[in-house]
Order: structure tokens, then sequence, then C-alpha cells
């Protein structure tokens, strides 16, 4: 990135300015790339959990699958999901609350005895499925954020604070060479000036 700037004091003023705010703003930025993708990691692994306690729930219930024929899917529904928002390292990301079902009344007396178990089951099965879907939108979203994170470290670490520092030297090299010069050309004018006098003294 190449930095734009002036030959001059006010340049070269806003410039450390920016400068030490990048600096200063580093390590917060390591801080949160590192805290995210830690949750990450987390909420990857617990989404990760819950399939396979999923996957464990189905093969458990496995031996039902005959009298599933049986059972009336329209005895449970699921009429709304509670979400909620929550930080994360600082980055808003969504959280399960409750599962609101509807359960139909049926006949316990000439439904299979069963039922009521499948009900159990399928609140068990769907918040296992529901659970891992937000936590897998999570890790998604912290996901997301890190990227942009790691992008802001890498953008202040290798382009803007390199850039800031070399414009710094560039503009103090040049105020540096314009004062010696200034300071040269001085001392020329006064030798010549004493010469003059000098000369004048003789005639």
């Amino acid at each position: 990135m190449a930095v734009k700037f002036q030959y001059n004091k006010t340049s070269l003023n806003n410039i450390t300015k920016q400068l030490k705010m990048r600096v200063s703003a580093l390590p917060t930025l390591k801080n949160k790339e590192s805290a995210l993708r830690l949750e990450v990691r987390k909420a990857k692994e617990y989404s990760e959990k819950l399939i396979a306690q999923l996957e464990e729930a189905l093969q458990k219930y496995d031996y039902l699958a005959a009298l599933w024929n049986e059972f009336d899917g329209g005895l449970i529904s699921i009429t709304d999901v509670d979400l909620f928002t929550e930080k994360v390292a600082g980055v808003k990301t969504p959280g399960l609350g409750e599962i609101h079902y509807e359960i139909h009344t049926f006949n316990a007396f000439s439904s299979p005895a069963w039922f009521a178990d499948g009900v159990s089951i399928l609140k068990e099965l769907s918040r296992l499925g529901i659970e891992s879907e937000v936590y897998m939108e999570k890790s998604r979203i912290l996901d997301f954020q890190r990227k942009k994170t790691t992008q802001k470290v890498n953008l202040y670490e290798k382009v803007q604070i390199p850039g800031y520092q070399e414009a710094i030297r560039k503009i103090k090299r040049f105020m540096e060479d314009e004062e010696n010069l200034s300071k040269a050309a001085s001392k020329i004018v006064k030798s010549r000036h004493a010469q003059q006098e000098e000369e004048e003294e003789m005639q």
C-alpha cells in the first residue's frame, strides 16, 4: 500500500498518529483473532458432538423402525424456536432457547402404548438436530469474523505499519536534507558576506 504523504511536519504528525494507532491496536486484534479461532473450534466440536449424539439416538431407536409406520406423524409438531443473541469474543452469535411443540391429544386406550414414548423420542431427536444447526451457524459466523480479523491483522502488520514507517523515514530524511541544505546555504551566504566586508575594508 502506497502511503500518501507530503514532505512537511503536518504530514509527518498525521502519519505518526496513524502509525501509533495501528501499533497499539495490533495486540488487541491478535488477541481477538486467537480468541475467535478458539471459539470457532469449540462451536464446531460441540456441533459435531450433537450430530454424533443424534446419530447415536437414531441407532438406539432403530429397533422401533417397524413400529414408526404405525406412528401418527401429526401428533407432534414444532410451532416455534426461541433464539437469543449472545456475544462470543465480541461477536453476536445465535443461542438456542426453548423449542415449542404442539402435541395433539390422542386416545391412550385405542393408540399403541408406546405413542407417548414416541413423542418424547421425537422431541429429543428434534432438539439435537436444531441445536446442532444453531452451533453450526454460530461457528460459521465466528469463522467469518475470524477471517476478517486475520485480514486486518495482516493489513496492519504486513502493509500499513511498514508503509507508515517507510513514509516517516522518507519525510524525516527529506526534512534533515532540507535543514542541512539551508545550513550549508546559510554558511555560504555568511562567508560571502564576510568576504565582501573584508574586500570593502581593504579598499
